[in-house]
């Protein structure tokens, strides 16, 4: 900890002492090879880098250049979004080191986490929308974040002394960039090349298979994200350049939305536009729990019958284990892999989807297969066919 850290550190550790009457309570291409792991071990990371190197710098989503006098031996992870980062921080074997605090910000559960990390319980679970007073304790020598959050949470951190790296995620290009960043922070930037060759190949799978198809064999495609947030249903449509968009796309679908989502962002539209478009195929993204009993009743809905996706059986729940297989976090792959699947079928029949799984969770994470087969595929509905 610099000088400027401790002074301040000290000043408000003394405060909260004078100002309690008690004690405080406790604050809360890769080959296709698979990673040999002992049955009896559900994590079995690789060795870690071996040199650190005395000073580098890192240029972060913003652009901006950080230099390192050392390798950052406590990383906290905040903001929104919290969950998209430290799921990609944890492809690397030092995080279970490395990583001292984390926002509360799982989607559904911490499960994740107590899988791959044996030492979660040492980590600072950070509240929600924590400020910077509320993350100094926990001695960062960086805290990682989306970009987005700079001026709302970065600049005050960075005001007290504490090193910031923004990260972006939300395009394949972007999670490309970053994984590097991240494996400069970890002085393992032979990790984050494998981990992107593993993407590379994967990714080109599928470029192989739907790149011929002519325009007229690709089906229109609606995703929506469904939101009941307040007991309010509502329909969303993601900005034309975020990764959900791109996924159609790549995956061989039309995007029927993207007039409608130039602006950035989520985008509401109401089934009368939805109607309008009337998609070949509609995707259902549900980020809370499962999103397969909302696409039920849509199915069941006498407004939604008259689309002809339900006509043909061509409403999907997006699938998720931990998290939605949509978002900018590592699993984009499996999202890829899996619309590939559901919208060109006959092209990507030779593609097992559970062999991928399991490939996924044994080379980016680390996990045996009894730990994939009893904490992953539990999680999944039968989609992985």
């Amino acid at each position: 900890m610099n000088y400027t850290r401790y002074l301040i550190h000290t000043i408000i550790v003394a405060m909260l002492v004078v100002g309690c009457a008690g004690p405080a309570a406790p604050e809360p291409a890769v080959t296709d090879t698979a990673i040999e792991v002992p049955a009896e071990a559900s994590v079995q990371p690789p060795p870690t880098a071996t040199a650190a190197p005395e000073q580098f710098t890192v240029v972060d989503a913003l652009g901006r250049e950080s230099t390192f006098d050392r390798l950052p031996q406590r990383i906290a992870i905040a903001g929104r979004a919290t969950a998209l980062i430290a799921h990609t921080v944890y492809m690397f074997p030092e995080a279970i080191e490395r990583v001292a605090a984390l926002e509360d910000r799982t989607q559904r559960d911490l499960s994740f986490y107590q899988i791959v990390d044996p030492r979660l319980d040492e980590k600072m679970l950070l509240e929600r929308n924590a400020g910077a007073e509320q993350i100094l304790p926990a001695d960062p020598d960086v805290v990682l974040m989306k970009s987005y959050l700079a001026e709302s949470l970065g600049e005050p951190l960075e005001q007290l002394g504490i090193p910031v790296i923004y990260l972006d995620l939300e395009t394949p290009a972007q999670f490309q960039r970053d994984v590097r960043v991240i494996g400069d922070l970890f002085g393992n930037p032979e990790r984050a090349e494998e981990i992107l060759r593993f993407y590379a190949e994967r990714a080109g799978q599928i470029d192989e298979l739907i790149d011929p198809l002519p325009v007229e064999q690709r089906p229109t495609v609606l995703l929506l994200q469904y939101s009941d947030r307040g007991g309010e249903v509502a329909f969303n449509v993601p900005s034309a350049g975020w990764l959900q968009t791109g996924l159609v796309e790549q995956a061989g679908g039309v995007p029927v939305w993207l007039e409608a989502a130039e602006s950035g962002g989520w985008t509401i539209v109401g089934f009368e536009q939805i109607a309008a478009w009337d998609p070949q195929i509609v995707i259902v993204v549900y980020y809370p729990d499962d999103p397969a009993p909302v696409v039920e009743s849509l199915e069941a809905d006498a407004n939604w019958q008259a689309l002809q996706a339900a006509q043909n059986g061509e409403i999907h729940p997006f699938p998720g284990d931990f998290l939605s297989w949509d978002q900018p976090d590592p699993r984009w792959i499996l999202g890829l892999h899996w619309l590939a699947k559901t919208l060109h079928p006959e092209q990507t029949a030779g593609l097992n989807l559970e062999e991928e799984v399991r490939s996924f969770y044994m080379q980016i994470y680390h996990l045996d297969p009894a730990t994939i087969e009893a904490e992953v595929f539990q999680r999944l509905p039968s989609i992985v066919n």
